[in-house]
């Protein structure tokens, strides 16, 4: 029997490298065929698109750093993603450590109110959100996408930091308001320190979409100075011919920092994703 069940877990094991084997070749294989065509000349793409530069290319990304609008771009991009990130975690943050707190009936209704906001996306609401943006005096600036993204962000914010909340023993804050410490003494000195693994996760869960949204952007900014990097990459696209080395030299430079963010979270993000802050 023991042999038997070894054997079952060894192929039980195995069957899952494989898929995840497969799985990470997927992956990769798209980054792999955008990083290896950034360097090759525009022909060289069309009759070798999967394999090594013959020649290396490197005019792509000097032409896309001296002589585009990319550096800016690249600013008002980063501006954005950080400054709605960081708000998203502030107001989540507040909204989950009031919510797992709070045991009343109208607690349970303002989070099944979050929670609908994750299964209903938001570009539904385009032509509101537009109207809305207007009346504000925010349209053609990169302001516009503040609301947007926060309200984009809140709603996973606050699912994953009240469940991470909720499995805090009550001890640890019962013991500091003994000790004479209030609500905002206790969020600020305990709970904040132990939601950073539920933070990184928030954070890198937001950080894709906000860094690679094309729609909101393109709906409210027309001014070059207020356009994001994405944004920017389709004034790459001729109308009778394209440079696919500058355009894919452009995406590889996008894609550099959410690698290196999520390289530098990911024992927070895994840490985060198994300690509970996601389980029901």
């Amino acid at each position: 029997m023991k042999s038997l069940r070894r054997a079952r877990r060894a192929g039980s094991n195995t069957l899952a490298h494989i898929v995840l084997s497969t799985w990470t070749v997927l992956v990769l294989f798209p980054l792999w065929t955008m990083i290896a065509n950034s360097f090759k000349f525009k022909y060289d793409i069309y009759k070798d698109p999967f394999g090594l530069p013959v020649k290396w290319n490197f005019d792509s990304y000097l032409s896309v750093l001296r002589d585009s609008d990319f550096i800016r771009f690249f600013r008002n991009s980063l501006v954005v993603t950080v400054g709605s990130i960081a708000a998203v975690l502030f107001f989540g943050a507040l909204a989950a450590y009031a919510l797992a707190n709070w045991r009343a009936k109208p607690s349970r209704w303002i989070y099944a109110f979050f929670i609908a906001g994750m299964m209903l996306p938001i570009k539904i609401g385009s032509i509101r959100l537009l109207q809305m943006v207007k009346a504000l005096g925010l349209i053609d600036t990169i302001w516009s996408l503040y609301p947007v993204y926060i309200s984009m962000g809140l709603p996973v914010a606050v699912f994953v930091l009240t469940e991470f909340i909720r499995e805090i023993p009550r001890e640890l804050t019962e013991a500091a308001v003994i000790d004479g410490a209030g609500r905002f003494r206790i969020f600020r000195s305990i709970i904040v320190h132990l939601l950073r693994p539920a933070l990184a996760t928030v954070a890198i869960f937001n950080l894709v979409p906000f860094w690679n949204d094309l729609w909101f952007p393109l709906i409210f900014i027309s001014d070059d100075r207020h356009k994001t990097l994405l944004l920017g990459v389709t004034r790459l696209f001729g109308q009778y011919q394209t440079d696919w080395s500058k355009i894919l030299a452009v995406l590889t430079l996008a894609a550099v920092p959410v690698i290196l963010l999520y390289l530098s979270m990911s024992k927070q993000f895994i840490k985060g994703l198994t300690a509970g802050a996601v389980k029901g």
